[in-house]
């Protein structure tokens, strides 16, 4: 095409600009050949003349269309230039922060400075094994590709990481070997990518330093070879170095800092362990001030040491060889302030006296302080004849003591590489290798000295290395394609690395210079002049004799000639190397010794592929004239790190530093143009420029562009319907060329086809709005005419209605008027009527109700009469009987006395005594006959009084008649009279009425004023009412509101206690999975274990041995009571420590007994506390008593003791007698029994007599269990009896003691009455009852207390261990909380289970014990049976006449083996036994089997074989799935087997929560002897595992389709539009014939995962969760993949996910899924297709997407939206306000910032129970399994 096609109207361009270095600019004028300015519009509208050279002849650069600004591959942009590289670079960094770029093979890499969320482990596992091209840029990707050409071409590979200080190189190398080590993580224990990980560190402490344009720039190179082996895992690595800045030791430039480790000492110096050191702030130390700042910014140097101090620990270095690390570094710091003191004379200087530093440096590193100070200050001079000591100026000696400390930390430096290597090295073979090489870049300052030749140097040599590579690709690409090329010019930049290290170059120079004696650099810069003035690359500064120039590749770079030569020799004095040399640590004199050639160079060598030469020859004596120099070393360095790259494949990381001032996301256009010129960007862009930049495969040309054919064009085959368009479309065939399988366009042409692209579109835009418009209008203009129209018929239609309504209201207001008026007088008449019967009613009642007021006194008043009147006489004859009791009380009492006085004295005679018995037998025989009399009389009294009482009667109602008759005559005479009185009563009440009358009606007007005012008052209050009501109701709907958020709450907190739930058993379960992890790696290990020793043998697998020691063949330990935990340690003795430390229940089990044994000592110890305390309050109110009541209490109870115990005794001795003479009679019996059974049972006679003494054996036997058992409880009741009785006697010993010390007083009074003597009797012996029971209930109740005491102690111990627990939690973090509470609970639940074990185990005991009593009966009984029968058999008659037929038994659903069967059981059943062969019979046709031979066991009552069987069954199944770990359809089956077994365990199990659906036949199918609960709870991990290896399995077959079918297979045709791609697109990662999935292949092979588990008879609820499972990895998967690609991010991608989570819905809903939750695991991906649907310009929009996408993070809604990519150019970008206005949005959201999804992330599984509805007994056993030797039982 012509310039003037190009140039024309509103095409824009690029321009210089000095401060943006480009700028856009828009054509205004169409440009013509000839013409001499271009008119032009710049960005803000300002209009601009341009001038183009016409010398030059070359027009300004094409501007790339919008479309392809912001791609990922510079090499994709139509116009390669630097102004389109620039350009893309500042957009994707500013606007959609991607920091990383692809330019061809190049990553472009810029320093954000700020930690970008880009960089865990979830992004290396999202690049993992993807092709490079196919996700965003990125480090990990550069990093895969690199492990993925290592694995396929088996060849090693380099990364060469490099850019400027402040660039980021050490961040990006360091990020590639974490790659490494993550996904090629060693195999072994060894660790060997944490050690690789280590070193970086170490290497940053003790190599990198603060500079003016880096906080962490490493001031050396470094090469590290990562080694794979044979699987590539990490085995080992080795690092080289390059040209460490040793001048940095000494000094340090305005605003940096020494080497981190010196700051780091100073920063630790306070550890205990460093007072050796005697170091204090880094401000006091020479070495470590010059710089200024000895602080930066954000940098703990205290962490950064714990950091370097733990490296070292991982490397295997020693703390005390750190300390002696730590000591040379310390006296570094120390020799930099040995202070020099220039003396008399000007060359000669000295130290000052008591120094203390040089006393510090001489005691850290072991030498002689008096050598040390003297050889500081001298120096020797050795000639041929004679060696002088000389003196030295002060100057010269602090250049030589400069010298020795870059020398000592050089030597330290170079040690602690060797150690690393050696730490990182490995014996075993080397596959292949990664090296990483981390290498300063090109370096130009206004001062540029030896080292920074030295780097440009090196930069030179990789910039050839670097072009050639690049060329060679091209050339390779071509002639992959077959299409003709011609040679691309490049620039070779071998002149100048010839002027650098050619012969008689600049560094032979140099080094011939350092060889003579009085060499100095002004003369070497002359000879420099003399030799190299004619070449190109060197030129001499105008202004200086002390300078050079050299063009380099990147641009001119003048160096200053001070200091070369020094810095070049390096030299040391000999006589300081000496000292150093006898230090008496052993560290320091190694340091210094002389180098050997290293033995393991050849090995390690043996081990690579190509021949990796030592990084320095041996080094040999200072003093030796041969010693290379420094400019030598290196370059025989970097011609070895050539070879190595030359013999690798590379790839590159160029590093650009944005701007100077460290701010982050901040783009100076200025530095990076000039860093891009430097690092070779911009040369791979000329490169690729020169040739066919822009490739397009057939098919993507043909989707992308066939909007320009027409029908006709349109052929079958796409690569000549693509070929015809090109022919048509661009005139010039060079521009294009067809490849074999791809089209190759020169720069600027795929910028043309999209112009025409474009105007195609807006062409068919213009057509459809014009369209849409008019078709619009004629809608706007009918709805219009159907508008008036309706308005029209709806006006007239009111007019009518209203009139109407006028009609109707007249006429409705005269029947108003009507109505209204006769109400009135109605109202007013019945108003009148209702007030005059009110006022008579009101009348009458108070007449009435005065009457009866004055009657109702009147009788009230004769009531309180009576009844005091009543009271007063009773008070009178209670006051009289009073004083009359109390004078006979006083009497009796004087009587008693004297009585008791006499009785006291006679009752100590036992005569007395016995007189006093029979005196009241006597008494009491006559009392009961004087009872007999008194009743007979009471009876006789009770007759009389019923005959008096019924003839009063009959006299009372003759009495009553009479007095009715008088009054009926009385009544006839008064009536008249009472008339009269009554009409004067009736007069005189109807002037009071009237007189009434008028008082009523005056109060009538009255309370009708008053009840008007009331009525307004009542009004008001009605409105205050309304107004309350308004506001209660405002306040409800406040109330229901909070209610509301009260509800919500209450949902969230049990939501939140359900995800807890679900976290707790996804913990679980996850443990589970780490379990069988390792527990498969230790098999593996025992496995290589084995056949490293290759000894013969049977060797127990570990694996056999199950969890929770179900396995061990030792007894379980219970310690159920207290005596058996000595048994428990017996036990564990006994078992072994191994086992027993295995067995953890016996553990816990222990601990919890002796926290019960502990409780129960308390509880002890306060139950004893309390009855001290009880007895001394005893005491105390004993002796409160007088002593008279003391000394009676004695003696009651002395006799009442006296009285039973001696009973007791005799008792107790004659039961203790009896029942031990009749225990001894049994045990005969039964000895004899025993005897006579014995002999016989071996009698051979085999008459009638066997049998009766059998039967007669059996009855005594029986009768004899029945006596022994009576016996027993006997003896138990006796025993008690003993110790109460031997109670009671101490009770008697202390009665009778205190008894002797009182008298009984008053002795001598007599008495003379019986009575009082009864009377004494009967109330001590009703006195003794009431205390005995009295005392009974005090114990009681004191027991009763002492129990709820002892109970609120403990409540309240359990209170103040929950509130410590609630404040602990309090003050924890969210996290912390809940996990301590998890914990919490977990102790809990494992005491109540610990409880519930030992009741369990208790009762397994008892019937244990049964069991075995039973065994025995019945194997005697058995053995007689059998004997009887065989003596019946041998008779002759019954063989003759009779024969016994066996009767045919019901099958019971149980299968019998033999034990030696088993192995055959298991090998059969499980670990030979293909699914294919139960396939036609029942789902989990083995669990069954199993089952069945399980019940058998049980049914015998044979533990071992239970426990074996089950044993055998889970290892034989961990076996099958470990040998079939990739197949689905084995995993299903033995996931279904499993389940069923589990299910069977539970449903036969006899608890009656699992047996509710079983039928009858079932339930006698039941377990009959074993609880295998633990069993059960194996069997449930055991289905976990394999659920998480089903999932594991589904994934990997799910993995490589999801990407495919999700994102970029078309669904929906000719939806998505390709854009232009780049050079990683034809990655050579990339194999030719990569398949691509379709939806539709995903779906089929979710269908046959489907088919496969309902096949096996997997449980519906495990398939549902199963899918969700897979559905939830489809969506981490795929999201992952859109955050990470920019290309797919675009509103077709967008249309194409909605579609495709369409499809998938409704194949769940096909197979019956979609109420299991599956896709709700989907909502993130609905949200993000949702988001690349919606608008996204406003802030409406901007609140709309928040509100919307509540599943996505705000850094995965940010990043899509940087993502997000127009396809077209209809298509508008998201703006970088819009972006900001969601961020800020967003800022409310506490969710942790997490961007990629966790794909590996996996639900915890919940195995329901579901029993199953066959009966045992109906399940066949096909003969395919080969299990002939069951027998059914």
């Amino acid at each position: 095409m012509s310039a003037s096609e190009l140039y024309s109207k509103y095409t824009k361009i690029w321009i210089p600009d000095p401060e943006d270095v480009w700028k856009s600019a828009e054509i205004t004028k169409d440009y013509k050949d000839g013409d001499e300015l271009l008119h032009l519009k710049l960005e803000d509208e300002m209009p601009f003349e341009y001038s183009i050279d016409s010398n030059a002849e070359r027009l300004p650069f094409l501007r790339n269309p919008d479309i392809l600004v912001g791609e990922n591959d510079l090499t994709a942009l139509s116009y390669l230039h630097e102004p389109a590289v620039l350009h893309n670079l500042k957009v994707r960094f500013l606007e959609s922060n991607a920091i990383y770029t692809y330019c061809g093979i190049v990553l472009v890499a810029i320093n954000p400075y700020e930690q970008l969320p880009i960089y865990g482990e979830d992004v290396i596992h999202a690049y993992s094994g993807q092709n490079m091209g196919d996700m965003d840029p990125h480090i990990f990707a550069v990093a895969e590709e690199a492990y993925k050409q290592m694995a396929r071409d088996e060849k090693n590979q380099s990364i060469i990481v490099s850019g400027e200080s402040g660039a980021g190189k050490t961040v990006s190398a360091k990020y590639a070997m974490r790659y490494f080590a993550t996904v090629g993580g060693s195999a072994s224990e060894a660790n060997v990518e944490d050690k690789v990980l280590a070193s970086s560190p170490i290497m940053e402490a003790i190599g990198n330093a603060k500079t003016t344009r880096n906080d962490n720039s490493s001031r050396f190179g470094k090469y590290i070879q990562i080694g794979f082996d044979r699987q590539y895992y990490i085995i080992g690595a080795n690092m080289r170095t390059y040209l460490l800045e040793k001048s940095r030791v000494v000094f340090q430039a305005e605003d940096e800092r020494n080497y981190h480790i010196f700051y780091q000492l100073c920063a630790s110096a306070n550890r205990p362990d460093f007072k050796e050191l005697n170091l204090s702030s880094a401000e006091d130390y020479f070495y470590a001030t010059q710089g200024g700042n000895t602080e930066i910014d954000g940098v703990n140097d205290a962490e950064d040491f714990e950091k370097t101090w733990n490296a070292f620990t991982l490397l295997g270095v020693k703390d005390a060889h750190q300390m002696n690390i730590y000591r040379v570094i310390a006296s570094i710091l120390h020799l930099g302030n040995v202070e020099i003191v220039s003396e008399r004379d000007v060359d000669t200087c000295g130290i000052a006296r008591n120094d203390e530093h040089l006393n510090y440096f001489c005691d850290l590193l072991g030498i002689e302080h008096d050598q040390t100070e003297h050889w500081l200050c001298h120096r020797k001079l050795v000639t041929t004849s004679e060696t002088y000591v000389k003196t030295m100026s002060k100057q010269h000696a602090i250049n030589a003591r400069n010298a020795l400390a870059k020398h000592i930390y050089a030597q330290l430096f170079n040690w602690i590489v060797d150690h690393i290597n050696k730490a990182l090295y490995t014996t075993s073979k080397q596959h292949s290798f990664i090296g990483v090489l981390d290498i300063y870049g090109f370096e130009t300052f206004e001062i540029n000295s030896f080292e920074q030749f030295c780097i440009n140097y090196a930069n030179e040599k990789l910039q050839q290395q670097f072009n050639l590579h690049v060329f060679k690709l091209e050339q390779e690409e071509y002639m992959k394609e077959q299409i003709p090329w011609t040679l691309i010019d490049f620039s070779d930049n071998q002149p100048c690395i010839d002027l650098i290290e050619a012969k008689l170059g600049i560094l032979d120079l140099l080094d011939e210079e350092c060889k003579m004696p009085k060499g100095t650099d002004q003369s070497w810069a002359q000879k420099l002049y003399d030799r190299h003035s004619s070449s190109l690359h060197f030129q001499k500064p105008r202004m200086s004799n002390m300078a050079f120039v050299v063009i380099h590749f990147a641009d001119k770079v003048e160096y200053q000639c001070d200091g070369f030569l020094e810095k070049n020799r390096d030299t040391v004095h000999e006589e300081q190397i000496n000292i150093l040399k006898a230090s008496k640590y052993q560290l320091v004199a190694d340091l210094f010794q002389e180098e050997k050639e290293p033995a393991t160079s050849n090995t390690k060598a043996k081990t690579s592929k190509i021949n990796v030469r030592p990084l320095k020859p041996a080094m040999k004596a200072p003093n030796k004239e041969h010693k290379k120099t420094v400019g030598h070393q290196f370059r025989n360095s970097l011609q070895l790190l050539m070879e190595t790259l030359n013999a690798t494949t590379p790839h590159y990381v160029r590093c650009i530093k944005p701007n100077d001032e460290k701010s982050a996301f901040s783009f100076d256009p200025k530095r990076a143009v000039q860093q891009l010129r430097a690092c070779g960007v911009l040369e791979t862009i000329r490169i690729s420029a020169a040739g066919y930049p822009s490739r397009w495969t057939y098919h993507e040309f043909f989707d992308r562009y066939r909007v320009l054919m027409t029908k006709k064009n349109i052929l079958n085959d796409k690569k000549e319907t693509c070929k015809k368009l090109l022919e048509i479309v661009i005139k010039d065939p060079d521009k294009f060329q067809f490849g074999r399988s791809k089209i190759f366009f020169r720069a600027g042409q795929v910028a043309y086809l999209e112009k025409l692209r474009a105007d195609k579109f807006r062409a068919a835009c213009m057509m459809i709005q014009k369209t849409v418009r008019g078709w619009l209008q004629r809608i706007k203009y009918r709805r219009m005419k159907k508008a008036a129209i309706t308005i029209q018929k709806h006006v007239r239609g009111y007019q009518a209605r209203r009139l109407v309504d006028l009609l109707r209201k007249t006429r409705a207001a005269v029947i108003f008027q009507k109505q209204y008026r006769m109400l009135v007088v109605r109202r007013k008449y019945l108003h009148i009527r209702n007030a005059a019967i009110t006022i008579q009613a009101y009348t009458r009642g108070r007449f009435v109700r005065q009457v009866y007021h004055e009657l109702l006194r009147q009788h009230k008043a004769r009531i309180i009469q009576k009844c005091v009147r009543g009271w007063i006489a009773r008070k009178r004859f209670s006051r009289i009987r009073n004083a009359v009791i109390y004078l006979q009380c006083c009497y009796r009492r004087m009587k008693a006395r004297r009585e008791l006085k006499t009785l006291k004295i006679e009752a100590r005679s036992v005569e007395h005594y016995k007189k006093l018995t029979s005196g009241m037998e006597n008494k009491v025989v006559q009392l009961q006959r004087k009872v007999d009399v008194q009743n007979k009389e009471h009876k006789a009294m009770t007759e009389q009084m019923m005959t008096v009482t019924t003839a009063q009667a009959t006299e009372i109602n003759r009495l009553n008649k009479e007095l009715d008759r008088w009054r009926e005559q009385q009544g006839d005479k008064s009536r008249e009279t009472s008339l009269q009185e009554e009409i004067e009563k009736l007069r005189e009440e109807l002037g009071k009425s009237q007189t009434e009358r008028k008082i009523l009606e005056d109060t009538y007007t009255r309370e009708k004023a008053e009840l008007q005012q009331r009525v307004l008052d009542l009004e008001k209050e009605n409105t205050l009412l309304k107004d309350e009501k308004d506001k209660l109701n405002q306040s409800i709907k406040n109330e229901s509101k909070d209610v509301a958020e009260k509800l919500s709450r209450k949902t969230a907190k049990e939501s939140e206690r359900a995800k807890e739930l679900e976290e707790e058993r996804s913990r679980y379960q996850n443990l589970l999975k780490e379990y069988s992890r390792l527990e498969q790696r230790y098999d593996n290990l025992q496995e290589e274990i084995n056949l490293i020793k290759h000894t013969p043998g049977h060797r127990r697998n570990p694996s056999n041995q199950s969890s929770l020691g179900s396995d061990s063949n030792y007894p379980s330990i219970s310690t159920s009571e207290a005596g058996d935990t000595e048994d428990a340690v017996q036990l564990v003795e006994e078992a072994g420590l191994e086992n027993a430390a295995m067995d953890m229940t016996i553990f816990l089990k222990l601990q919890k007994r002796v926290r019960e044994l502990e409780q129960e000592r308390k509880l002890l110890r306060a139950e004893i506390e309390r009855k001290e305390a009880a007895e001394a309050e005893k005491a105390n109110e004993y002796n409160s008593i007088p002593e008279n009541e003391q000394a009676a209490d004695l003696a009651y109870n002395s006799l009442k003791v006296l009285e039973f115990a001696g009973v007791e005794d005799t008792v107790d001795q004659a039961m203790r007698q009896e029942l031990e003479s009749e225990n001894k009679k049994l045990k005969n019996e039964l000895n004899e029994l025993r005897k006579a059974i014995a002999e016989k049972a071996t009698g051979e006679n085999s008459t009638n007599d066997v049998d009766n003494a059998y039967s007669v054996l059996l009855d005594q036997l029986r009768v004899a269990n029945e006596e022994l058992e009576v016996r027993k409880e006997e003896v138990l009741l006796l025993r008690t009896q003993i110790v109460d009785a031997a109670r009671q006697k101490e009770v008697v010993g202390s009665m009778a003691n205190l008894t002797e010390k009182y008298e009984w007083k008053r002795s001598d009074e007599n008495t003379e009455k019986d009575d009082v003597i009864e009377a004494y009797n009967g109330i001590c012996e009703t006195n003794r009852l009431l205390e005995a029971q009295l005392q009974s209930q005090v114990r009681q109740h004191e027991e009763e207390v002492g129990r709820m005491q002892t109970q609120i102690e403990v409540l309240k111990e359990d209170l103040e261990k929950q509130q410590q627990v609630i404040t602990q939690t309090l003050q924890m973090s969210p996290e912390a909380r809940i996990e301590y509470n998890v914990q919490q609970e977990i102790t809990r639940l494992t005491n109540e289970n610990l409880d519930l074990k030992e009741l369990v185990e208790k009762q397994e005991k008892n019937e244990k014990k049964l069991k075995k009593q039973l065994k025995i009966h019945m194997k005697k009984v058995q053995e007689l049976e059998a004997r009887n029968l065989v003596q019946k058999e041998s008779r002759p008659e019954l063989t003759r006449q009779v024969t016994v037929q066996r009767k045919e038994k019901e099958f019971q659903g149980m299968l019998e083996y033999h034990k030696d069967d088993e192995s055959q059981l298991i090998r059969n059943l499980i670990t030979d036994l293909k699914p294919q062969a139960v396939s036609a019979t029942v789902p989990g046709l083995p669990a069954y089997i199993l089952f069945m031979c399980l019940r058998h066991a049980d049914y015998i009552n044979d533990d071992q074989k239970v426990h074996s069987l089950l044993s055998s069954t889970i290892n034989g199944i961990k076996k099958v799935l470990k040998k079939h770990n990739d197949d689905f359809e084995i995993t299903s089956f033995w996931l279904s087997n499993s389940c069923r077994l589990l299910h069977c365990l539970k449903q036969y199990s006899g608890d009656e929560d699992f047996m509710k659906q079983n039928n009858t036949r079932q339930n006698e199918h039941s377990l009959k002897n074993f609880d295998l609960a633990e069993y059960r709870q194996l069997l449930s991990d055991l289905s976990i595992q394999i659920y998480q290896q089903l999932i594991k399995i589904a994934e990997s077959l799910l993995q490589t389709m999801i990407v495919s079918a999700m994102l970029e297979n078309e669904s929906i045709q000719g939806l998505s539009s390709v854009k232009p791609m780049g050079y990683r697109k034809r990655s050579s990662s990339r194999v030719d014939g990569d398949s691509s999935y379709t939806l539709e292949a995903m779906v089929r092979q979710l269908n046959l995962l489907n088919n496969t588990m309902c096949e096996h008879g997997l449980d519906p609820e495990i398939i549902q969760q199963v899918f969700r499972q897979l559905f939830y990895i489809i969506n981490a998967v795929t999201l992952n993949n859109l955050l990470l690609r920019k290309d797919v991010c675009s509103w077709s991608t967008g249309m194409q996910l909605r579609y495709n989570i369409s499809q998938l819905e409704e194949w769940l809903r096909g197979k019956n899924l979609h109420q299991s939750g599956t896709m709700k695991t989907m909502e993130p991906l609905i949200q993000a297709a949702q988001l690349l649907q919606v608008k996204k310009k406003t802030s409406d929009d901007a609140a709309a997407i928040c509100s919307m996408c509540t599943d996505l993070t705000p850094q995965q809604i940010v990043k899509i939206l940087n993502l997000y990519t127009p396809v077209n150019e209809f298509e508008e970008r998201v703006t970088v306000a819009f972006i900001r206005n969601i961020q800020s949005c967003l800022q409310d959201r506490s969710e942790p910032p997490q961007l990629l999804m966790d794909f590996k992330h996996m639900f915890p599984v919940i195995f329901p129970y579901n029993p199953s509805a066959l009966n045992l007994d109906t399940i066949h056993i096909p003969a395919n399994l080969n299990l002939t030797f069951l027998n059914r039982v």
